[in-house]
């Protein structure tokens, strides 16, 4: 008997090569706009609530926002092949560990080379391993004020590692919702909720509640890379939403004072 052929790659894991695509565009010195197309398409594949190979088939990749022709194309020879004839050639350019250095706020692609092609960095940690021992301020074409403010900047990754500025995290909601919609018809008050909801500048987690007459009481299920979705029968939705908004101090304050009447916070 035949093997069985491979599903190819899920949507994850072509997600993340088309980041990386567009990172190394970017390093080549393409045009900024269509690094950022790589990113946000890949952004609404992690969101996808159905599996990519499905959404291939039936040949809606087109249907994904920021997903034209061409990136149409490039995700299913990712998925196929988990790689591009583009991508081996760039991957030949610079080390994998470069990349990194594009996360820290402030430092531009260009500065991003310069650190490589003169000082051989090939990572945050040695980046600031050169600062600290003030190897940047010593070398040509950085000085005092580049090293100081590359030490900041990796301050500040670190510190909102995993989070998502606010209107970030609203369009990255509203794909997942507008997916959820075509996927499962059967939701009814599909809402945002968690730290979106609460108005929080920086939102660590993406949630979304929604009521379903297929469950009874609440449930909570992974949805998507980095996402959440309550699910509530019309009863406890109010209280659905409730829990997936509030803070953790919130939740527990409301949670023993339901408990010091003889309650249950989510019945």
């Amino acid at each position: 008997m035949a093997a069985q052929a491979s599903k190819g790659l899920d949507a994850p894991s072509v997600a993340r090569l088309l980041v990386e695509l567009g990172q190394r565009l970017v390093l080549a010195g393409e045009n900024p706009y269509k690094s950022r197309s790589y990113t946000r398409a890949a952004e609404s594949l992690l969101l996808l609530s159905e599996p990519l190979e499905k959404v291939i088939a039936a040949g809606r990749l087109q249907e994904i926002p920021g997903v034209g022709a061409a990136l149409s194309e490039t995700i299913q020879r990712l998925h196929r092949d988990s790689t591009t004839p583009r991508l081996e050639a760039l991957r030949a350019e610079v080390p994998a560990g470069v990349l990194e250095l594009l996360a820290i706020p402030g430092l531009r692609p260009q500065k991003v080379l310069d650190l490589y092609r003169k000082l051989g960095i090939t990572s945050v940690d040695e980046l600031e391993a050169a600062g600290r021992q003030d190897r940047l301020k010593a070398t040509k074409g950085f000085g005092p004020a580049f090293q100081d403010k590359v030490l900041t900047g990796i301050e500040l990754m670190r510190r909102s590692h995993g989070q998502r500025l606010i209107h970030r995290a609203g369009e990255h909601l509203s794909t997942l919702e507008a997916s959820l919609r075509r996927s499962h018809p059967e939701l009814t008050r599909l809402v945002p909720a968690g730290d979106f909801r609460r108005g929080s500048e920086l939102v660590s987690d993406l949630a979304l509640v929604a009521e379903t007459p297929a469950h009874s009481g609440i449930e909570v299920v992974d949805i998507s890379e980095g996402a959440r979705m309550w699910l509530a029968d019309r009863r406890h939705y109010g209280v659905a939403l409730v829990l997936a908004t509030g803070s953790s101090e919130h939740i527990d304050e409301l949670r023993s004072l339901a408990e010091r009447r003889g309650l249950r916070l989510d019945e």
